[in-house]
């Protein structure tokens, strides 16, 4: 079975399960939920595991169903038996060969930024703030070097475990919905806090410290410590993953739907 997760990470030490660790994580919850369905213990397998504090609206999983449930009781079920900040949208049978992670050919991430000059309340765990006025216009500019398969070193945080840091960054995007400041980023795969370092060196730019040709050399320089900070968890979204159409998955709708943020840049 495959199926589409949504989740408020702000309570969990991030996705996956840390059996040896006192903490809580949403794949640790997802497994106890579905397990409660199929009476038997369910392991679950995602399409990209994100950190402590960050949220998913188009996390996509599969699972090997121990036994014979409909679609409609995996989601109805299984959300009956989780908590409130975690929710299954949908459930399909898939083939074997089908995996949540290997078989993804795109996956899309989002960062929010409220751009105002006092922290919200509302939505103080769903964005990141900068009272300081960023340049939109400047950021998305300075983005636009990122595309393609380039060396993300610049980018790339120092406990990353992938062999490589080659990636292929198919889109960037940066645009304002009122005092919203929104990264939209689109790429074959990421190294360990890409986005969330893009980000902080975006803004950077963003409020006028550096130049838009500076991402450029960041990026040339392959250094990671000549980068800005990174920007916080709380502010980034897993919002899309993309699949060949042979495997019938459902589409993602357009989101997350944060006030002013459920139009397509």
């Amino acid at each position: 079975m495959a199926c589409r997760i949504e989740y408020d990470g702000s309570r969990y030490s991030g996705w996956q399960a840390q059996p040896h660790l006192d903490v809580h994580t949403v794949q640790e919850q997802l497994e106890l939920g579905l397990g409660e369905i199929a009476r038997v213990p369910v392991r679950v397998h995602c399409a990209g595991r994100t950190d402590t504090g960050v949220h998913g609206f188009g996390q996509i999983v599969h699972f090997d169903a121990p036994v014979a449930r409909s679609s409609k009781s995996w989601v109805l079920g299984g959300n009956t038996n989780l908590p409130v900040d975690i929710r299954i949208h949908w459930a399909v049978p898939v083939v074997a060969r089908f995996h949540a992670r290997f078989s993804a050919l795109a996956r899309r991430y989002r960062y929010i930024i409220a751009n105002t000059p006092v922290r919200p309340a509302l939505l103080c765990r769903q964005v990141t703030w900068q009272r300081r006025p960023l340049n939109e216009h400047a950021m998305h500019e300075a983005a636009q070097c990122l595309l393609g398969e380039r060396d993300f070193s610049a980018f790339r945080a120092a406990g990353c475990q992938s062999k490589t840091p080659m990636r292929n960054v198919h889109s960037i995007d940066v645009c304002r919905r009122g005092d919203l400041i929104i990264v939209d980023v689109k790429a074959n795969a990421f190294v360990l806090h890409m986005v969330r370092n893009i980000v902080g060196s975006l803004m950077a730019v963003g409020y006028g410290r550096n130049e838009a040709g500076w991402i450029d050399e960041l990026m040339a320089g392959r250094d990671r410590t000549l980068a800005a900070e990174t920007a916080p968890p709380h502010g980034l979204y897993l919002v899309e993953v993309d699949y060949p159409r042979r495997y019938g998955l459902p589409p993602t709708p357009y989101g997350p739907l944060l006030l002013g943020t459920n139009q397509r840049i």
